[in-house]
């Protein structure tokens, strides 16, 4: 029987049940894709991260209940609090090598900081397959790498919209972004992603690599303090440097063990 360290951690929040939840994965080696996928989708959470420890570096991938994804923030903020807190790692910073290229994590006081690649944004047309989902009307439309972002005139939207997902999942992006400027925030946000086989994420960091170069722009300012409007919410610090965007986040562990594979 083999055994594989399991974590469950809550991110981009100081209290369980809020956030992101993501599983975490420590492996000795990597195991092959279909036992990945069968895990990730056995915990059921938006995604399952699986490391593993090089010399100087980690190797990550990330897993929905469905699919393998290209970049994740939330999951990776939770491996790099299981190596801070969990396996006492003492370095500065940490490097994660992925699908994505090189990222970084440090620790902050209470918060993990994820160094990503900014997302390049394209304006498009605003057309039937991208408004139909939706009884409110966007303002403006966006394609990044992996999500389509759509701008809306304001917070109150975000907050009470219900669009229809089996429109979303035929749209050809991993997700769909919503957003609006916020008098509290500097933005905030929603992410749908049925395609992906997450109806709505939590909160997405890997969203923000879209939202923050947009609205940094936007509002003319470098920082930038962003809540993703989903029922558990979350809060993002976030910081834009051209090719880099910087997202910072707490988390919190709610359980830990084993998995079992016979």
């Amino acid at each position: 029987m083999k055994e594989i360290e399991f974590y469950h951690i809550d991110t981009f929040t100081s209290k369980i049940f809020k956030g992101n939840s993501a599983g975490v994965c420590r492996l000795n080696e990597w195991i092959d894709e279909k036992t990945m996928k069968s895990i990730a989708n056995e915990n059921n959470l938006s995604e399952t991260a699986f490391y593993v420890s090089k010399k100087d570096y980690f190797e990550i991938r990330w897993f929905t209940p469905t699919t393998e994804v290209d970049l994740c923030g939330h999951a990776t903020l939770a491996t790099a609090f299981v190596e801070f807190e969990m396996y006492k790692n003492k370095n500065e910073i940490l490097t994660f090598n992925s699908k994505s290229g090189n990222l970084y994590v440090k620790r902050e006081n209470n918060f993990i900081q994820l160094d990503f690649p900014t997302d390049i944004l394209q304006k498009i047309e605003l057309n039937h397959d991208l408004t139909s989902p939706f009884k409110e009307m966007p303002i403006a439309a966006f394609k990044g790498k992996d999500d389509i972002m759509l701008v809306f005139e304001d917070e109150e939207s975000i907050r009470k919209m219900k669009p229809r997902l089996d429109l979303i999942s035929l749209i050809k992006s991993r997700g769909i972004i919503v957003t609006s400027a916020s008098n509290k925030y500097d933005f905030v946000s929603r992410f749908f992603g049925p395609q992906s086989g997450i109806d709505e994420d939590p909160v997405t960091g890997s969203a923000h690599t879209t939202l923050i170069p947009y609205w940094s722009k936007k509002l003319n300012k470098n920082e930038l303090v962003a809540k993703q409007l989903s029922a558990r919410t979350g809060i993002l610090h976030c910081k834009y440097e051209d090719e880099r965007v910087k997202i910072s986040g707490e988390a919190v562990l709610y359980k830990q063990g084993k998995i079992l594979l016979t």
